[in-house]
């Protein structure tokens, strides 16, 4: 095992410290994700494998361990043991982090944001003979028009969040223990008016997980899954997920991304080849003319229009809908990408200085244009054992909220 490393394995609903220093080879470096769980895999001999724990169990279990990567004393990575398997004389074992847990659990109630409320009429039946006059005051009182349907509560996009993990967690044996932050994004779910509610219903066998991948994409905010020792004195690990406002992160003037320092690596830079368009003309839920649109364009001086069109007949609100547009045009602004770079442990960018979604400016070399200096997105790291680590990165100015 890398000096300053170890594997701390957790059982998954009572929280027991089982082993301190699981043997585990790493095969796919610790993963984190912005927006996403990310994953962590390796192998361990099978006679491990086999070992019981304190409590009788054995110590390695699909849904039943939580694995840390702790780091020099910080835990730099958690997750839940989803997989195992033999490969000849080794078991091989794959984790993703707590987050990854809703998907596949169905959502068994129901929310409703921004429902149509119809008012009931006061006045219905009290002109039998359809003079326009209230029964027996004719003359004297004529019967008003009904109470016009308006839209009921709608929820803020984060307390739908917070609902629907409430929802996973509370049910037996469902607690993976996951603090949710409890502020709201500003955004309401439905229409105002109650033309478009927003919906999730038992009957419709809605997928916890999906539903909030849905919200996330739609309406776009960033969240992040962490976990970190309790105080310096406990042995308790507090697992969170941060919302943003919308987005984490922030820009990074105190850090310093460059080829020939820090940089030793850079993925195939992209964005060149894109098929070239600079509007996009999105349709989504209903049908003729009561179908839902937008259009987002980004026209520029001396280029002639080009246009892709989307159909996502899941889209329904104005804000969903703009966000697919925006998604899809910055996939064809043939703006330069370095996807992913590896750096070194080093003054310039010590490991654990970044947080996910923070904006990054990378200097490198690149073939045929020469030298680069583009402000990037952190959306994932990669630590290794050897002391570097692989950001994977989208240009800061694709993100739209």
């Amino acid at each position: 095992m890398p000096a300053g490393w170890r594997f701390i394995a957790q059982r998954a609903l009572t929280d027991e410290v089982i082993d301190w220093d699981v043997p585990f080879t790493l095969s796919s470096n610790p993963k984190r994700d912005l927006s996403g769980p990310g994953a962590m895999s390796g192998t361990i001999e099978p006679e491990y494998a086999r070992m019981i724990g304190p409590d009788g169990e054995p110590i390695l279990q699909e849904w039943g361990t939580k694995l840390y990567a702790e780091v020099d004393g910080a835990i730099r990575w958690g997750g839940v043991v989803t997989a195992t398997g033999f490969d000849n004389a080794k078991a091989t074992i794959q984790c993703e982090g707590f987050s990854c847990y809703p998907k596949g659990i169905p959502f068994e109630s129901v929310i409703v944001s921004g429902v149509l409320i119809t008012p009931k009429d006061p006045y219905a039946g009290k002109d039998k003979n359809h003079d326009g006059w209230v029964d027996g005051k004719k003359g004297k009182q004529k019967v008003p028009p009904p109470p016009k349907p308006y839209g009921g509560p709608r929820i803020d996009v984060y307390d739908a969040f917070r609902r629907i993990w409430s929802h996973v967690q509370n049910r037996p044996y469902g607690n993976i223990g996951l603090r949710i932050d409890t502020h709201d994004l500003g955004e309401l779910l439905g229409a105002k008016d109650g033309s478009d509610p927003w919906e999730l219903a038992w009957w419709n066998n809605p997928d916890c997980g999906n539903t909030l991948d849905t919200l996330a994409r739609d309406i776009p905010f960033d969240w992040v899954e962490t976990h970190a020792w309790a105080d310096s004195t406990s042995n308790e690990i507090e697992h969170r997920i941060r919302l943003g406002k919308p987005r984490l992160g922030r820009k990074r003037d105190d850090l310093r991304f460059a080829d020939g320092e820090n940089i030793t690596a850079i993925a195939k830079p992209e964005g060149l080849g894109d098929e070239y368009a600079n509007e996009v003309f999105v349709l989504g839920k209903g049908e003729g003319q009561k179908m839902k649109r937008t259009q987002i364009y980004r026209y520029q001086p001396g280029r002639l229009r080009r246009v892709v069109t989307v159909v996502d007949k899941t889209l329904s609100s104005g804000t969903a809908l703009r966000s697919r547009g925006n998604r899809e045009l910055n996939g064809h602004s043939q703006k330069l990408q370095i996807p992913a770079i590896q750096i070194r442990n080093h003054p310039n960018a010590k490991f654990g200085s970044w947080a996910l979604g923070d904006d990054i400016l990378v200097q490198v070399e690149v073939p045929w244009i020469g030298s680069v200096a583009i402000w990037h997105r952190i959306i994932s790291d990669e630590l290794s054992p050897n002391d570097m680590c692989v950001l994977t990165l989208k240009r800061s100015d694709s993100f739209v909220y």
